[in-house]
């Protein structure tokens, strides 16, 4: 793979570059079979068909999931996460999440109260750390739903993901997780950590192109959780109804079949390097990026600070500089790719106490080299000294 010409710490965002298997797997769809999955009987419809099998087993075989078909395919967590949320809630019930998530569940879930949902949103710390009886306390007679991100997108901060499993099983409440930022770059087993709804997105820690992701749904709760949309799925055709079997339930219209074609291959990838390996790689681009910030003058490092405990995403401000003057400076000056501002999660920034202009986000991710991260640091360090002098 040739090297990217500039330095990409954006992958929370959406990961790049991409293994080479991703794009030439959606090549070979495209130029080789192009049909659409499930509706004809023709060869190149069945290895459509064969391509979202693949891409199912994959995924399965990474999320610890036993049965391939309890995953439904989808254009990214968003997705998931609203089929979780209005599929699982109706007026009169309670639903729990905490005070770190992504819009893509505090949106959902605002709306929904409107409509008579009771949401308790869990107070987190300062640096974005969850105590798993905080949930516990918060549950009702009426709580139908726990959902929790599994790591910070602002500061990484891995959440107890199974003791709030464990706590979510022993009340009998569904528990829906918002994996979007630990798919691929952290070791995932839904049967072990009693995850009932796991929500994904592909072009992130999977590596595989944007438009894709993915809903895990445990066995049993298709017969609560209603479909977002209803259409043609091929199957069952002879009927105007609805199908009530996975994953067609949840799998109306033509599926992107040459973006799951890159979602496979970029799952595929992940298997072949193992997840602890990539986990390992990641964190440690961490630890340098937490201690190299940590060490300069005039720098505001958030989050837990452990990269034992957070994936590879770390948030920081400089001292008299907004987000984006660091980022535009990154970028042009240093050609460093960063993210600035309050990324999607106003409550996560209000939880760390960085509302309302945010944090630069540098991410690393299985691409990103040590001499990356090395003149990165180089690069903030001599934006903040030219900070000073102009002062």
């Amino acid at each position: 793979m040739k090297k990217p010409s500039v330095i990409y710490l954006d992958n929370a965002a959406s990961s790049w570059p991409k293994p080479d298997e991703t794009w030439q797997s959606m090549e070979h769809f495209m130029r080789s079979v192009g049909a659409n999955p499930g509706r004809s009987g023709h060869r190149l419809s069945i290895e459509a068909g064969r391509i979202l099998i693949e891409t199912r087993d994959a995924l399965a075989e990474l999320f610890g999931i036993d049965n391939p078909l309890r995953i439904v395919l989808t254009r990214n967590a968003t997705e998931s996460l609203n089929l979780a949320i209005y599929g699982m809630l109706h007026p009169g019930v309670h639903c729990i999440t905490t005070s770190m998530e992504h819009n893509s569940v505090m949106r959902p879930l605002r709306a929904l109260e409107k409509k008579g949902v009771e949401v308790t949103a869990v107070s987190c710390s300062s640096k974005g750390e969850l105590d798993p009886q905080e949930i516990e306390k918060a549950i009702q007679n009426n709580t139908r739903l726990i959902v929790l991100t599994h790591a910070s997108n602002v500061v990484g901060t891995v959440m107890p993901v199974t003791e709030v499993g464990e706590i979510a099983r022993a009340h009998e409440i569904p528990f829906c997780i918002d994996a979007a930022q630990t798919a691929g770059a952290y070791p995932i087993d839904c049967k072990k950590t009693l995850i009932d709804l796991l929500a994904f997105t592909g072009h992130k820690s999977l590596y595989g192109p944007q438009g894709t992701g993915g809903l895990y749904i445990r066995e049993g709760l298709e017969e609560k959780l209603d479909p977002l949309m209803r259409g043609g799925t091929g199957s069952r055709s002879e009927s105007q109804e609805q199908p009530d079997f996975m994953p067609d339930k949840y799998e109306s219209g033509t599926p992107n079949t040459v973006g799951v074609a890159g979602l496979g291959a970029g799952a595929r990838f992940c298997l072949a390097q193992g997840v602890p390996q990539i986990r390992a790689k990641e964190e440690g681009l961490t630890r340098m990026l937490i201690e190299g910030l940590g060490s300069i003058p005039g720098v505001l490092v958030y989050g837990c600070g452990d990269a034992e405990r957070q994936v590879a995403i770390v948030s920081f401000t400089i001292t008299s500089l907004s987000p984006s003057e660091i980022t535009m400076e990154l970028d042009e000056e240093f050609g460093i790719m960063s993210r600035p501002g309050l990324h999607c999660a106003p409550a996560a920034h209000q939880t760390i106490g960085t509302s309302p202009q945010g944090t630069v986000r540098l991410s690393a991710g299985y691409f990103t080299a040590e001499e990356d991260i090395a003149v990165a640091l180089e690069a903030v360090e001599k934006i903040v000294t030219r900070s000073r002098k102009k002062r």
